[in-house]
């Protein structure tokens, strides 16, 4: 319905405009009844809608009303199916639509700096483009139901520890490459309705006060046309946060915020018109929710348990199979040992806790998927509420394992070890599973590991498990998923959608991770993840993009649709795969990109493109990739811009960061001027990388007893010496070297010519 805002603000008192900048309570707008402008709901929800009942405590914490719990983030993330993520959205909007919520506050699309982030469960990756590729499916397929998403945490909220005071240390390029470039592809492909400011400081403003962030880049640069919200309790001060871009607070706090909105427009430390431009936004969206409301909508809690079912399927990871451990027959007797077994951990602690609409139970759904072929005895193993080995627990698993065909020991972290609200101290399991999982290969050489987690893990105890599966925080319907896998009836097709250190201190955030009272830098720069592993040659525990299957794929046929090409242009890259196993599966193949022979700091390689392809055995198919400027770009501080270099990038398929199996160069052109200035201390070797400048240098060059117009595009013709002393020469040597051939002046006529453009 079409609405005219603009007199609709006209109409409002400033008290009225004030009274919708903040909640009337924890989870609703305020209405305007005489103008018609109604409440609307906003409640938590990234993998399942968590809305509270009317009998819900103040904090809005407990008594859910149920709804479906879909595998957590970091679970989503390894599927690298957007068309899944997608669904997922659509049911959870479904869910939203009866239970009459109009914005459902997710996805959540912070980078996985640091495995120790007791929220990373909540989050897709440690990858940029990857997260926002998921993150904008997500986001697309809430908001087709007509629910609007809220992104969140904007911005550089990486740890729980101080999360509402800590000031994160952040420069412009990393900033810009990584914790907004997750960001900026969901915002620009997936076009949320709200996003969600953090709590914490970035660069010494608080986000909910930033005005770079909320105003400049966000809704000025990236266009979004959506409003912005609070974090729950992260406003700082309302009026410079409301100056800063910041439209709505929550939660309501009885008009406080409101009655300081009036004042500071009264005394005229605020201007009315930033009131106005809130307004008008929360309003576009309040209108959008109502038109979108469909009366006595319902869903099928069945058919969506049976979604939850295949998405976690498709998110667990297959770490390791030796001997083809996996799948198991459904024939046998199985050991199943371990206190999670039935009391799964299947979601994160803290806001985003779902109240299931069902739960499976994994020994049920083995031995259903079993047929009745296979016996199951458990055996507990372990005590889950503590670290230290019961002795009687140990040593009845052991006996049990002892007499199994094979063992399945269930592991992971209990709750206390990673949640919303704290960071985890360490990367092991607690000490009674370690232990229980090593006294059991004493006695049973097929031992099958499941783990339950929200991130990364160390695992000394590698070797003690034949087969070890991720399963992550797999929602309701995580028992069910796992017989599917375990026997056969599905084949894994998970990839980790981060790195799993051999050792903490191996991770590049190590050493400057949580920080130091309430600030944290960011000293590791761009080189977060598999960045950092490649630069430094570290072999992790398990590369981001690994994952096994139950058959094999190979690849094929690389080719690209031009070697040369402008920075302006876009490159169409295919390759075949095909599986030659003998079972049907998916493979997701990861195109990297590679500048090889950069003037700036650059990672190794870096994600521009992937694909989730499904294939019979004996099947080939082609996948194609579509790359434009921003695949080979760096950001560049100097010109506030992103910019190429030229030269030749290489493009690397394969199946995860660490397994590349084809490459294919391409060389690329330039087209925009760096932007920066150029002095007499400018090194011809930079002036080398500008198209604009390289006819003026040469021309120098051909005038001095360097020759030379080629001595820097053909090393040959000098020796190699002097070839590095010319690139890394500032101008101004020119003059002292070039025997009277010109002078600073001639230098100095051809700066002002450059500059000039």
């Amino acid at each position: 319905m079409h609405r005219d805002l603009r007199k609709l603000l006209a109409e409002m008192t400033l008290e009225e405009k004030a009274s919708l900048c903040s909640g009337l309570d924890f989870w609703s707008t305020k209405g305007i009844e005489r103008l018609g402008i109604p409440s609307i709901m906003l409640t938590d929800g990234p993998h399942g809608l968590r809305k509270q009942r009317a009998s819900a405590d103040h904090l809005g914490l407990f008594d859910s009303v149920p709804a479906t719990c879909f595998p957590s983030a970091a679970g989503l993330a390894s599927s690298w199916d957007r068309d899944l993520i997608r669904k997922v959205g659509e049911a959870l909007g479904e869910e939203c639509q009866a239970e009459d919520v109009a914005v459902l506050l997710g996805p959540g699309a912070n980078i996985k700096r640091s495995p120790l982030c007791g929220r990373n469960f909540e989050y897709f990756s440690e990858d940029p483009f990857l997260s926002a590729e998921l993150a904008a499916s997500h986001i697309q397929g809430v908001q087709i139901q007509g629910v609007g998403a809220s992104l969140k945490h904007f911005a550089v909220n990486n740890q729980e520890h101080r999360r509402m005071t800590i000031d994160a240390i952040v420069d412009e390029r990393t900033l810009r490459e990584i914790y907004l470039a997750s960001f900026e592809g969901a915002v620009n492909q997936g076009r949320p309705w709200t996003v969600m400011c953090s709590y914490n400081k970035v660069n010494g403003e608080y986000a909910s006060e930033h005005v770079g962030l909320l105003t400049e880049i966000l809704k000025e640069e990236w266009g979004f046309e959506g409003f912005t919200v609070s974090d729950w309790g992260a406003v700082n001060e309302r009026t410079r946060g409301l100056a800063a871009g910041l439209d709505l607070e929550m939660p309501g706090n009885g008009g406080a915020g409101d009655r300081e909105i009036v004042s500071a427009v009264r005394r005229g430390d605020l201007p009315e018109e930033a009131v106005d431009r809130a307004v008008m936004r929360v309003l576009s969206v309040i209108f959008k929710a109502a038109d979108g409301k469909r009366e006595g909508a319902a869903y099928d809690p069945n058919a969506h348990h049976r979604l939850a079912r295949e998405v976690a399927r498709e998110s667990m990871v297959l770490l390791k199979n030796e001997g083809e451990l996996l799948p198991l027959p459904k024939t046998g007797k199985i050991a199943l040992i371990g206190e999670m077994a039935v009391r799964p951990r299947y979601q994160g602690g803290g806001s985003s806790h779902v109240n299931p609409t069902r739960m499976d139970d994994l020994r049920e759904q083995l031995l259903l998927s079993a047929g009745g072929g296979v016996e199951i005895v458990y055996s507990q193993g372990y005590e889950l509420d503590r670290d230290d080995e019961v002795e009687e627990l140990s040593a009845e698993a052991v006996r049990v394992a002892e007499e199994a065909d094979v063992a399945i020991v269930v592991l992971g972290l209990p709750e206390r070890f990673e949640s919303e609200g704290f960071d985890r101290s360490h990367l092991r399991l607690p000490d009674n599973q370690s232990r229980l999982l090593e006294a059991v290969s004493k006695v049973q050489s097929r031992i099958v590991a499941i783990l339950s987690n929200g991130s990364s893990v160390e695992m000394p105890w590698l070797s003690s498990a034949g087969a070890i599966l991720e399963a992550y925080l797999g929602g309701q319907a995580l028992g069910g998923a796992l017989a599917d896998l375990i026997f056969g009836d599905a084949n894994p097709s998970g990839k980790l959608a981060e790195t799993f250190p051999v050792d903490l201190r191996h991770n590049p955030s190590h050493p400057y991770f949580p920080g130091e009272g309430d600030r944290v830098e960011y000293r590791e720069g761009i080189f977060v993840g598999y960045r950092y592993y490649d630069a430094k040659n570290i072999e992790p525990l398990f590369p981001f993009g690994h994952g096994l299957s139950y058959t094999t794929f190979q690849y094929s046929g690389l080719s690209v649709d031009k070697k040369d090409m402008e920075d302006t242009d876009s490159l169409t890259i295919q390759v075949e795969v095909s599986n030659t196993g003998d079972r049907p599966g998916k493979e997701v193949v990861q195109l990297y990109v590679r500048d090889v022979h950069s003037g700036v700091i650059r990672p190794e390689k870096e994600l521009k493109g992937f694909a989730k392809v499904y294939l019979e055995p004996g099947q080939s198919r082609t996948i194609t990739f579509q790359l434009d400027k921003r695949a080979f770009a760096y950001y560049n501080t100097d010109i506030g811009d992103w910019a190429v270099e030229s030269g030749d990038f290489e493009m690397l398929v394969g199946k995860s960061s660490a397994q590349i199996e084809l490459r294919e160069t391409v060389f690329v052109h330039s087209k925009a001027a760096p932007g920066k200035k150029y002095t007499r201390n400018t090194a011809i070797g930079d002036l080398m990388t500008d198209p604009r400048a390289i006819p003026a240098v040469q021309g120098l060059l051909a005038n001095t007893p360097f020759g030379a117009s080629s001595a820097i595009a053909n090393e040959d013709s000098i020796s190699a010496m002097m070839a590095a002393a010319l690139k890394d020469m500032p101008l101004r040597g020119l003059a002292a070297f070039s025997g009277g051939a010109f002078s600073n002046e001639t230098i100095d006529e051809m700066l002002r010519e450059l500059n000039a453009d």
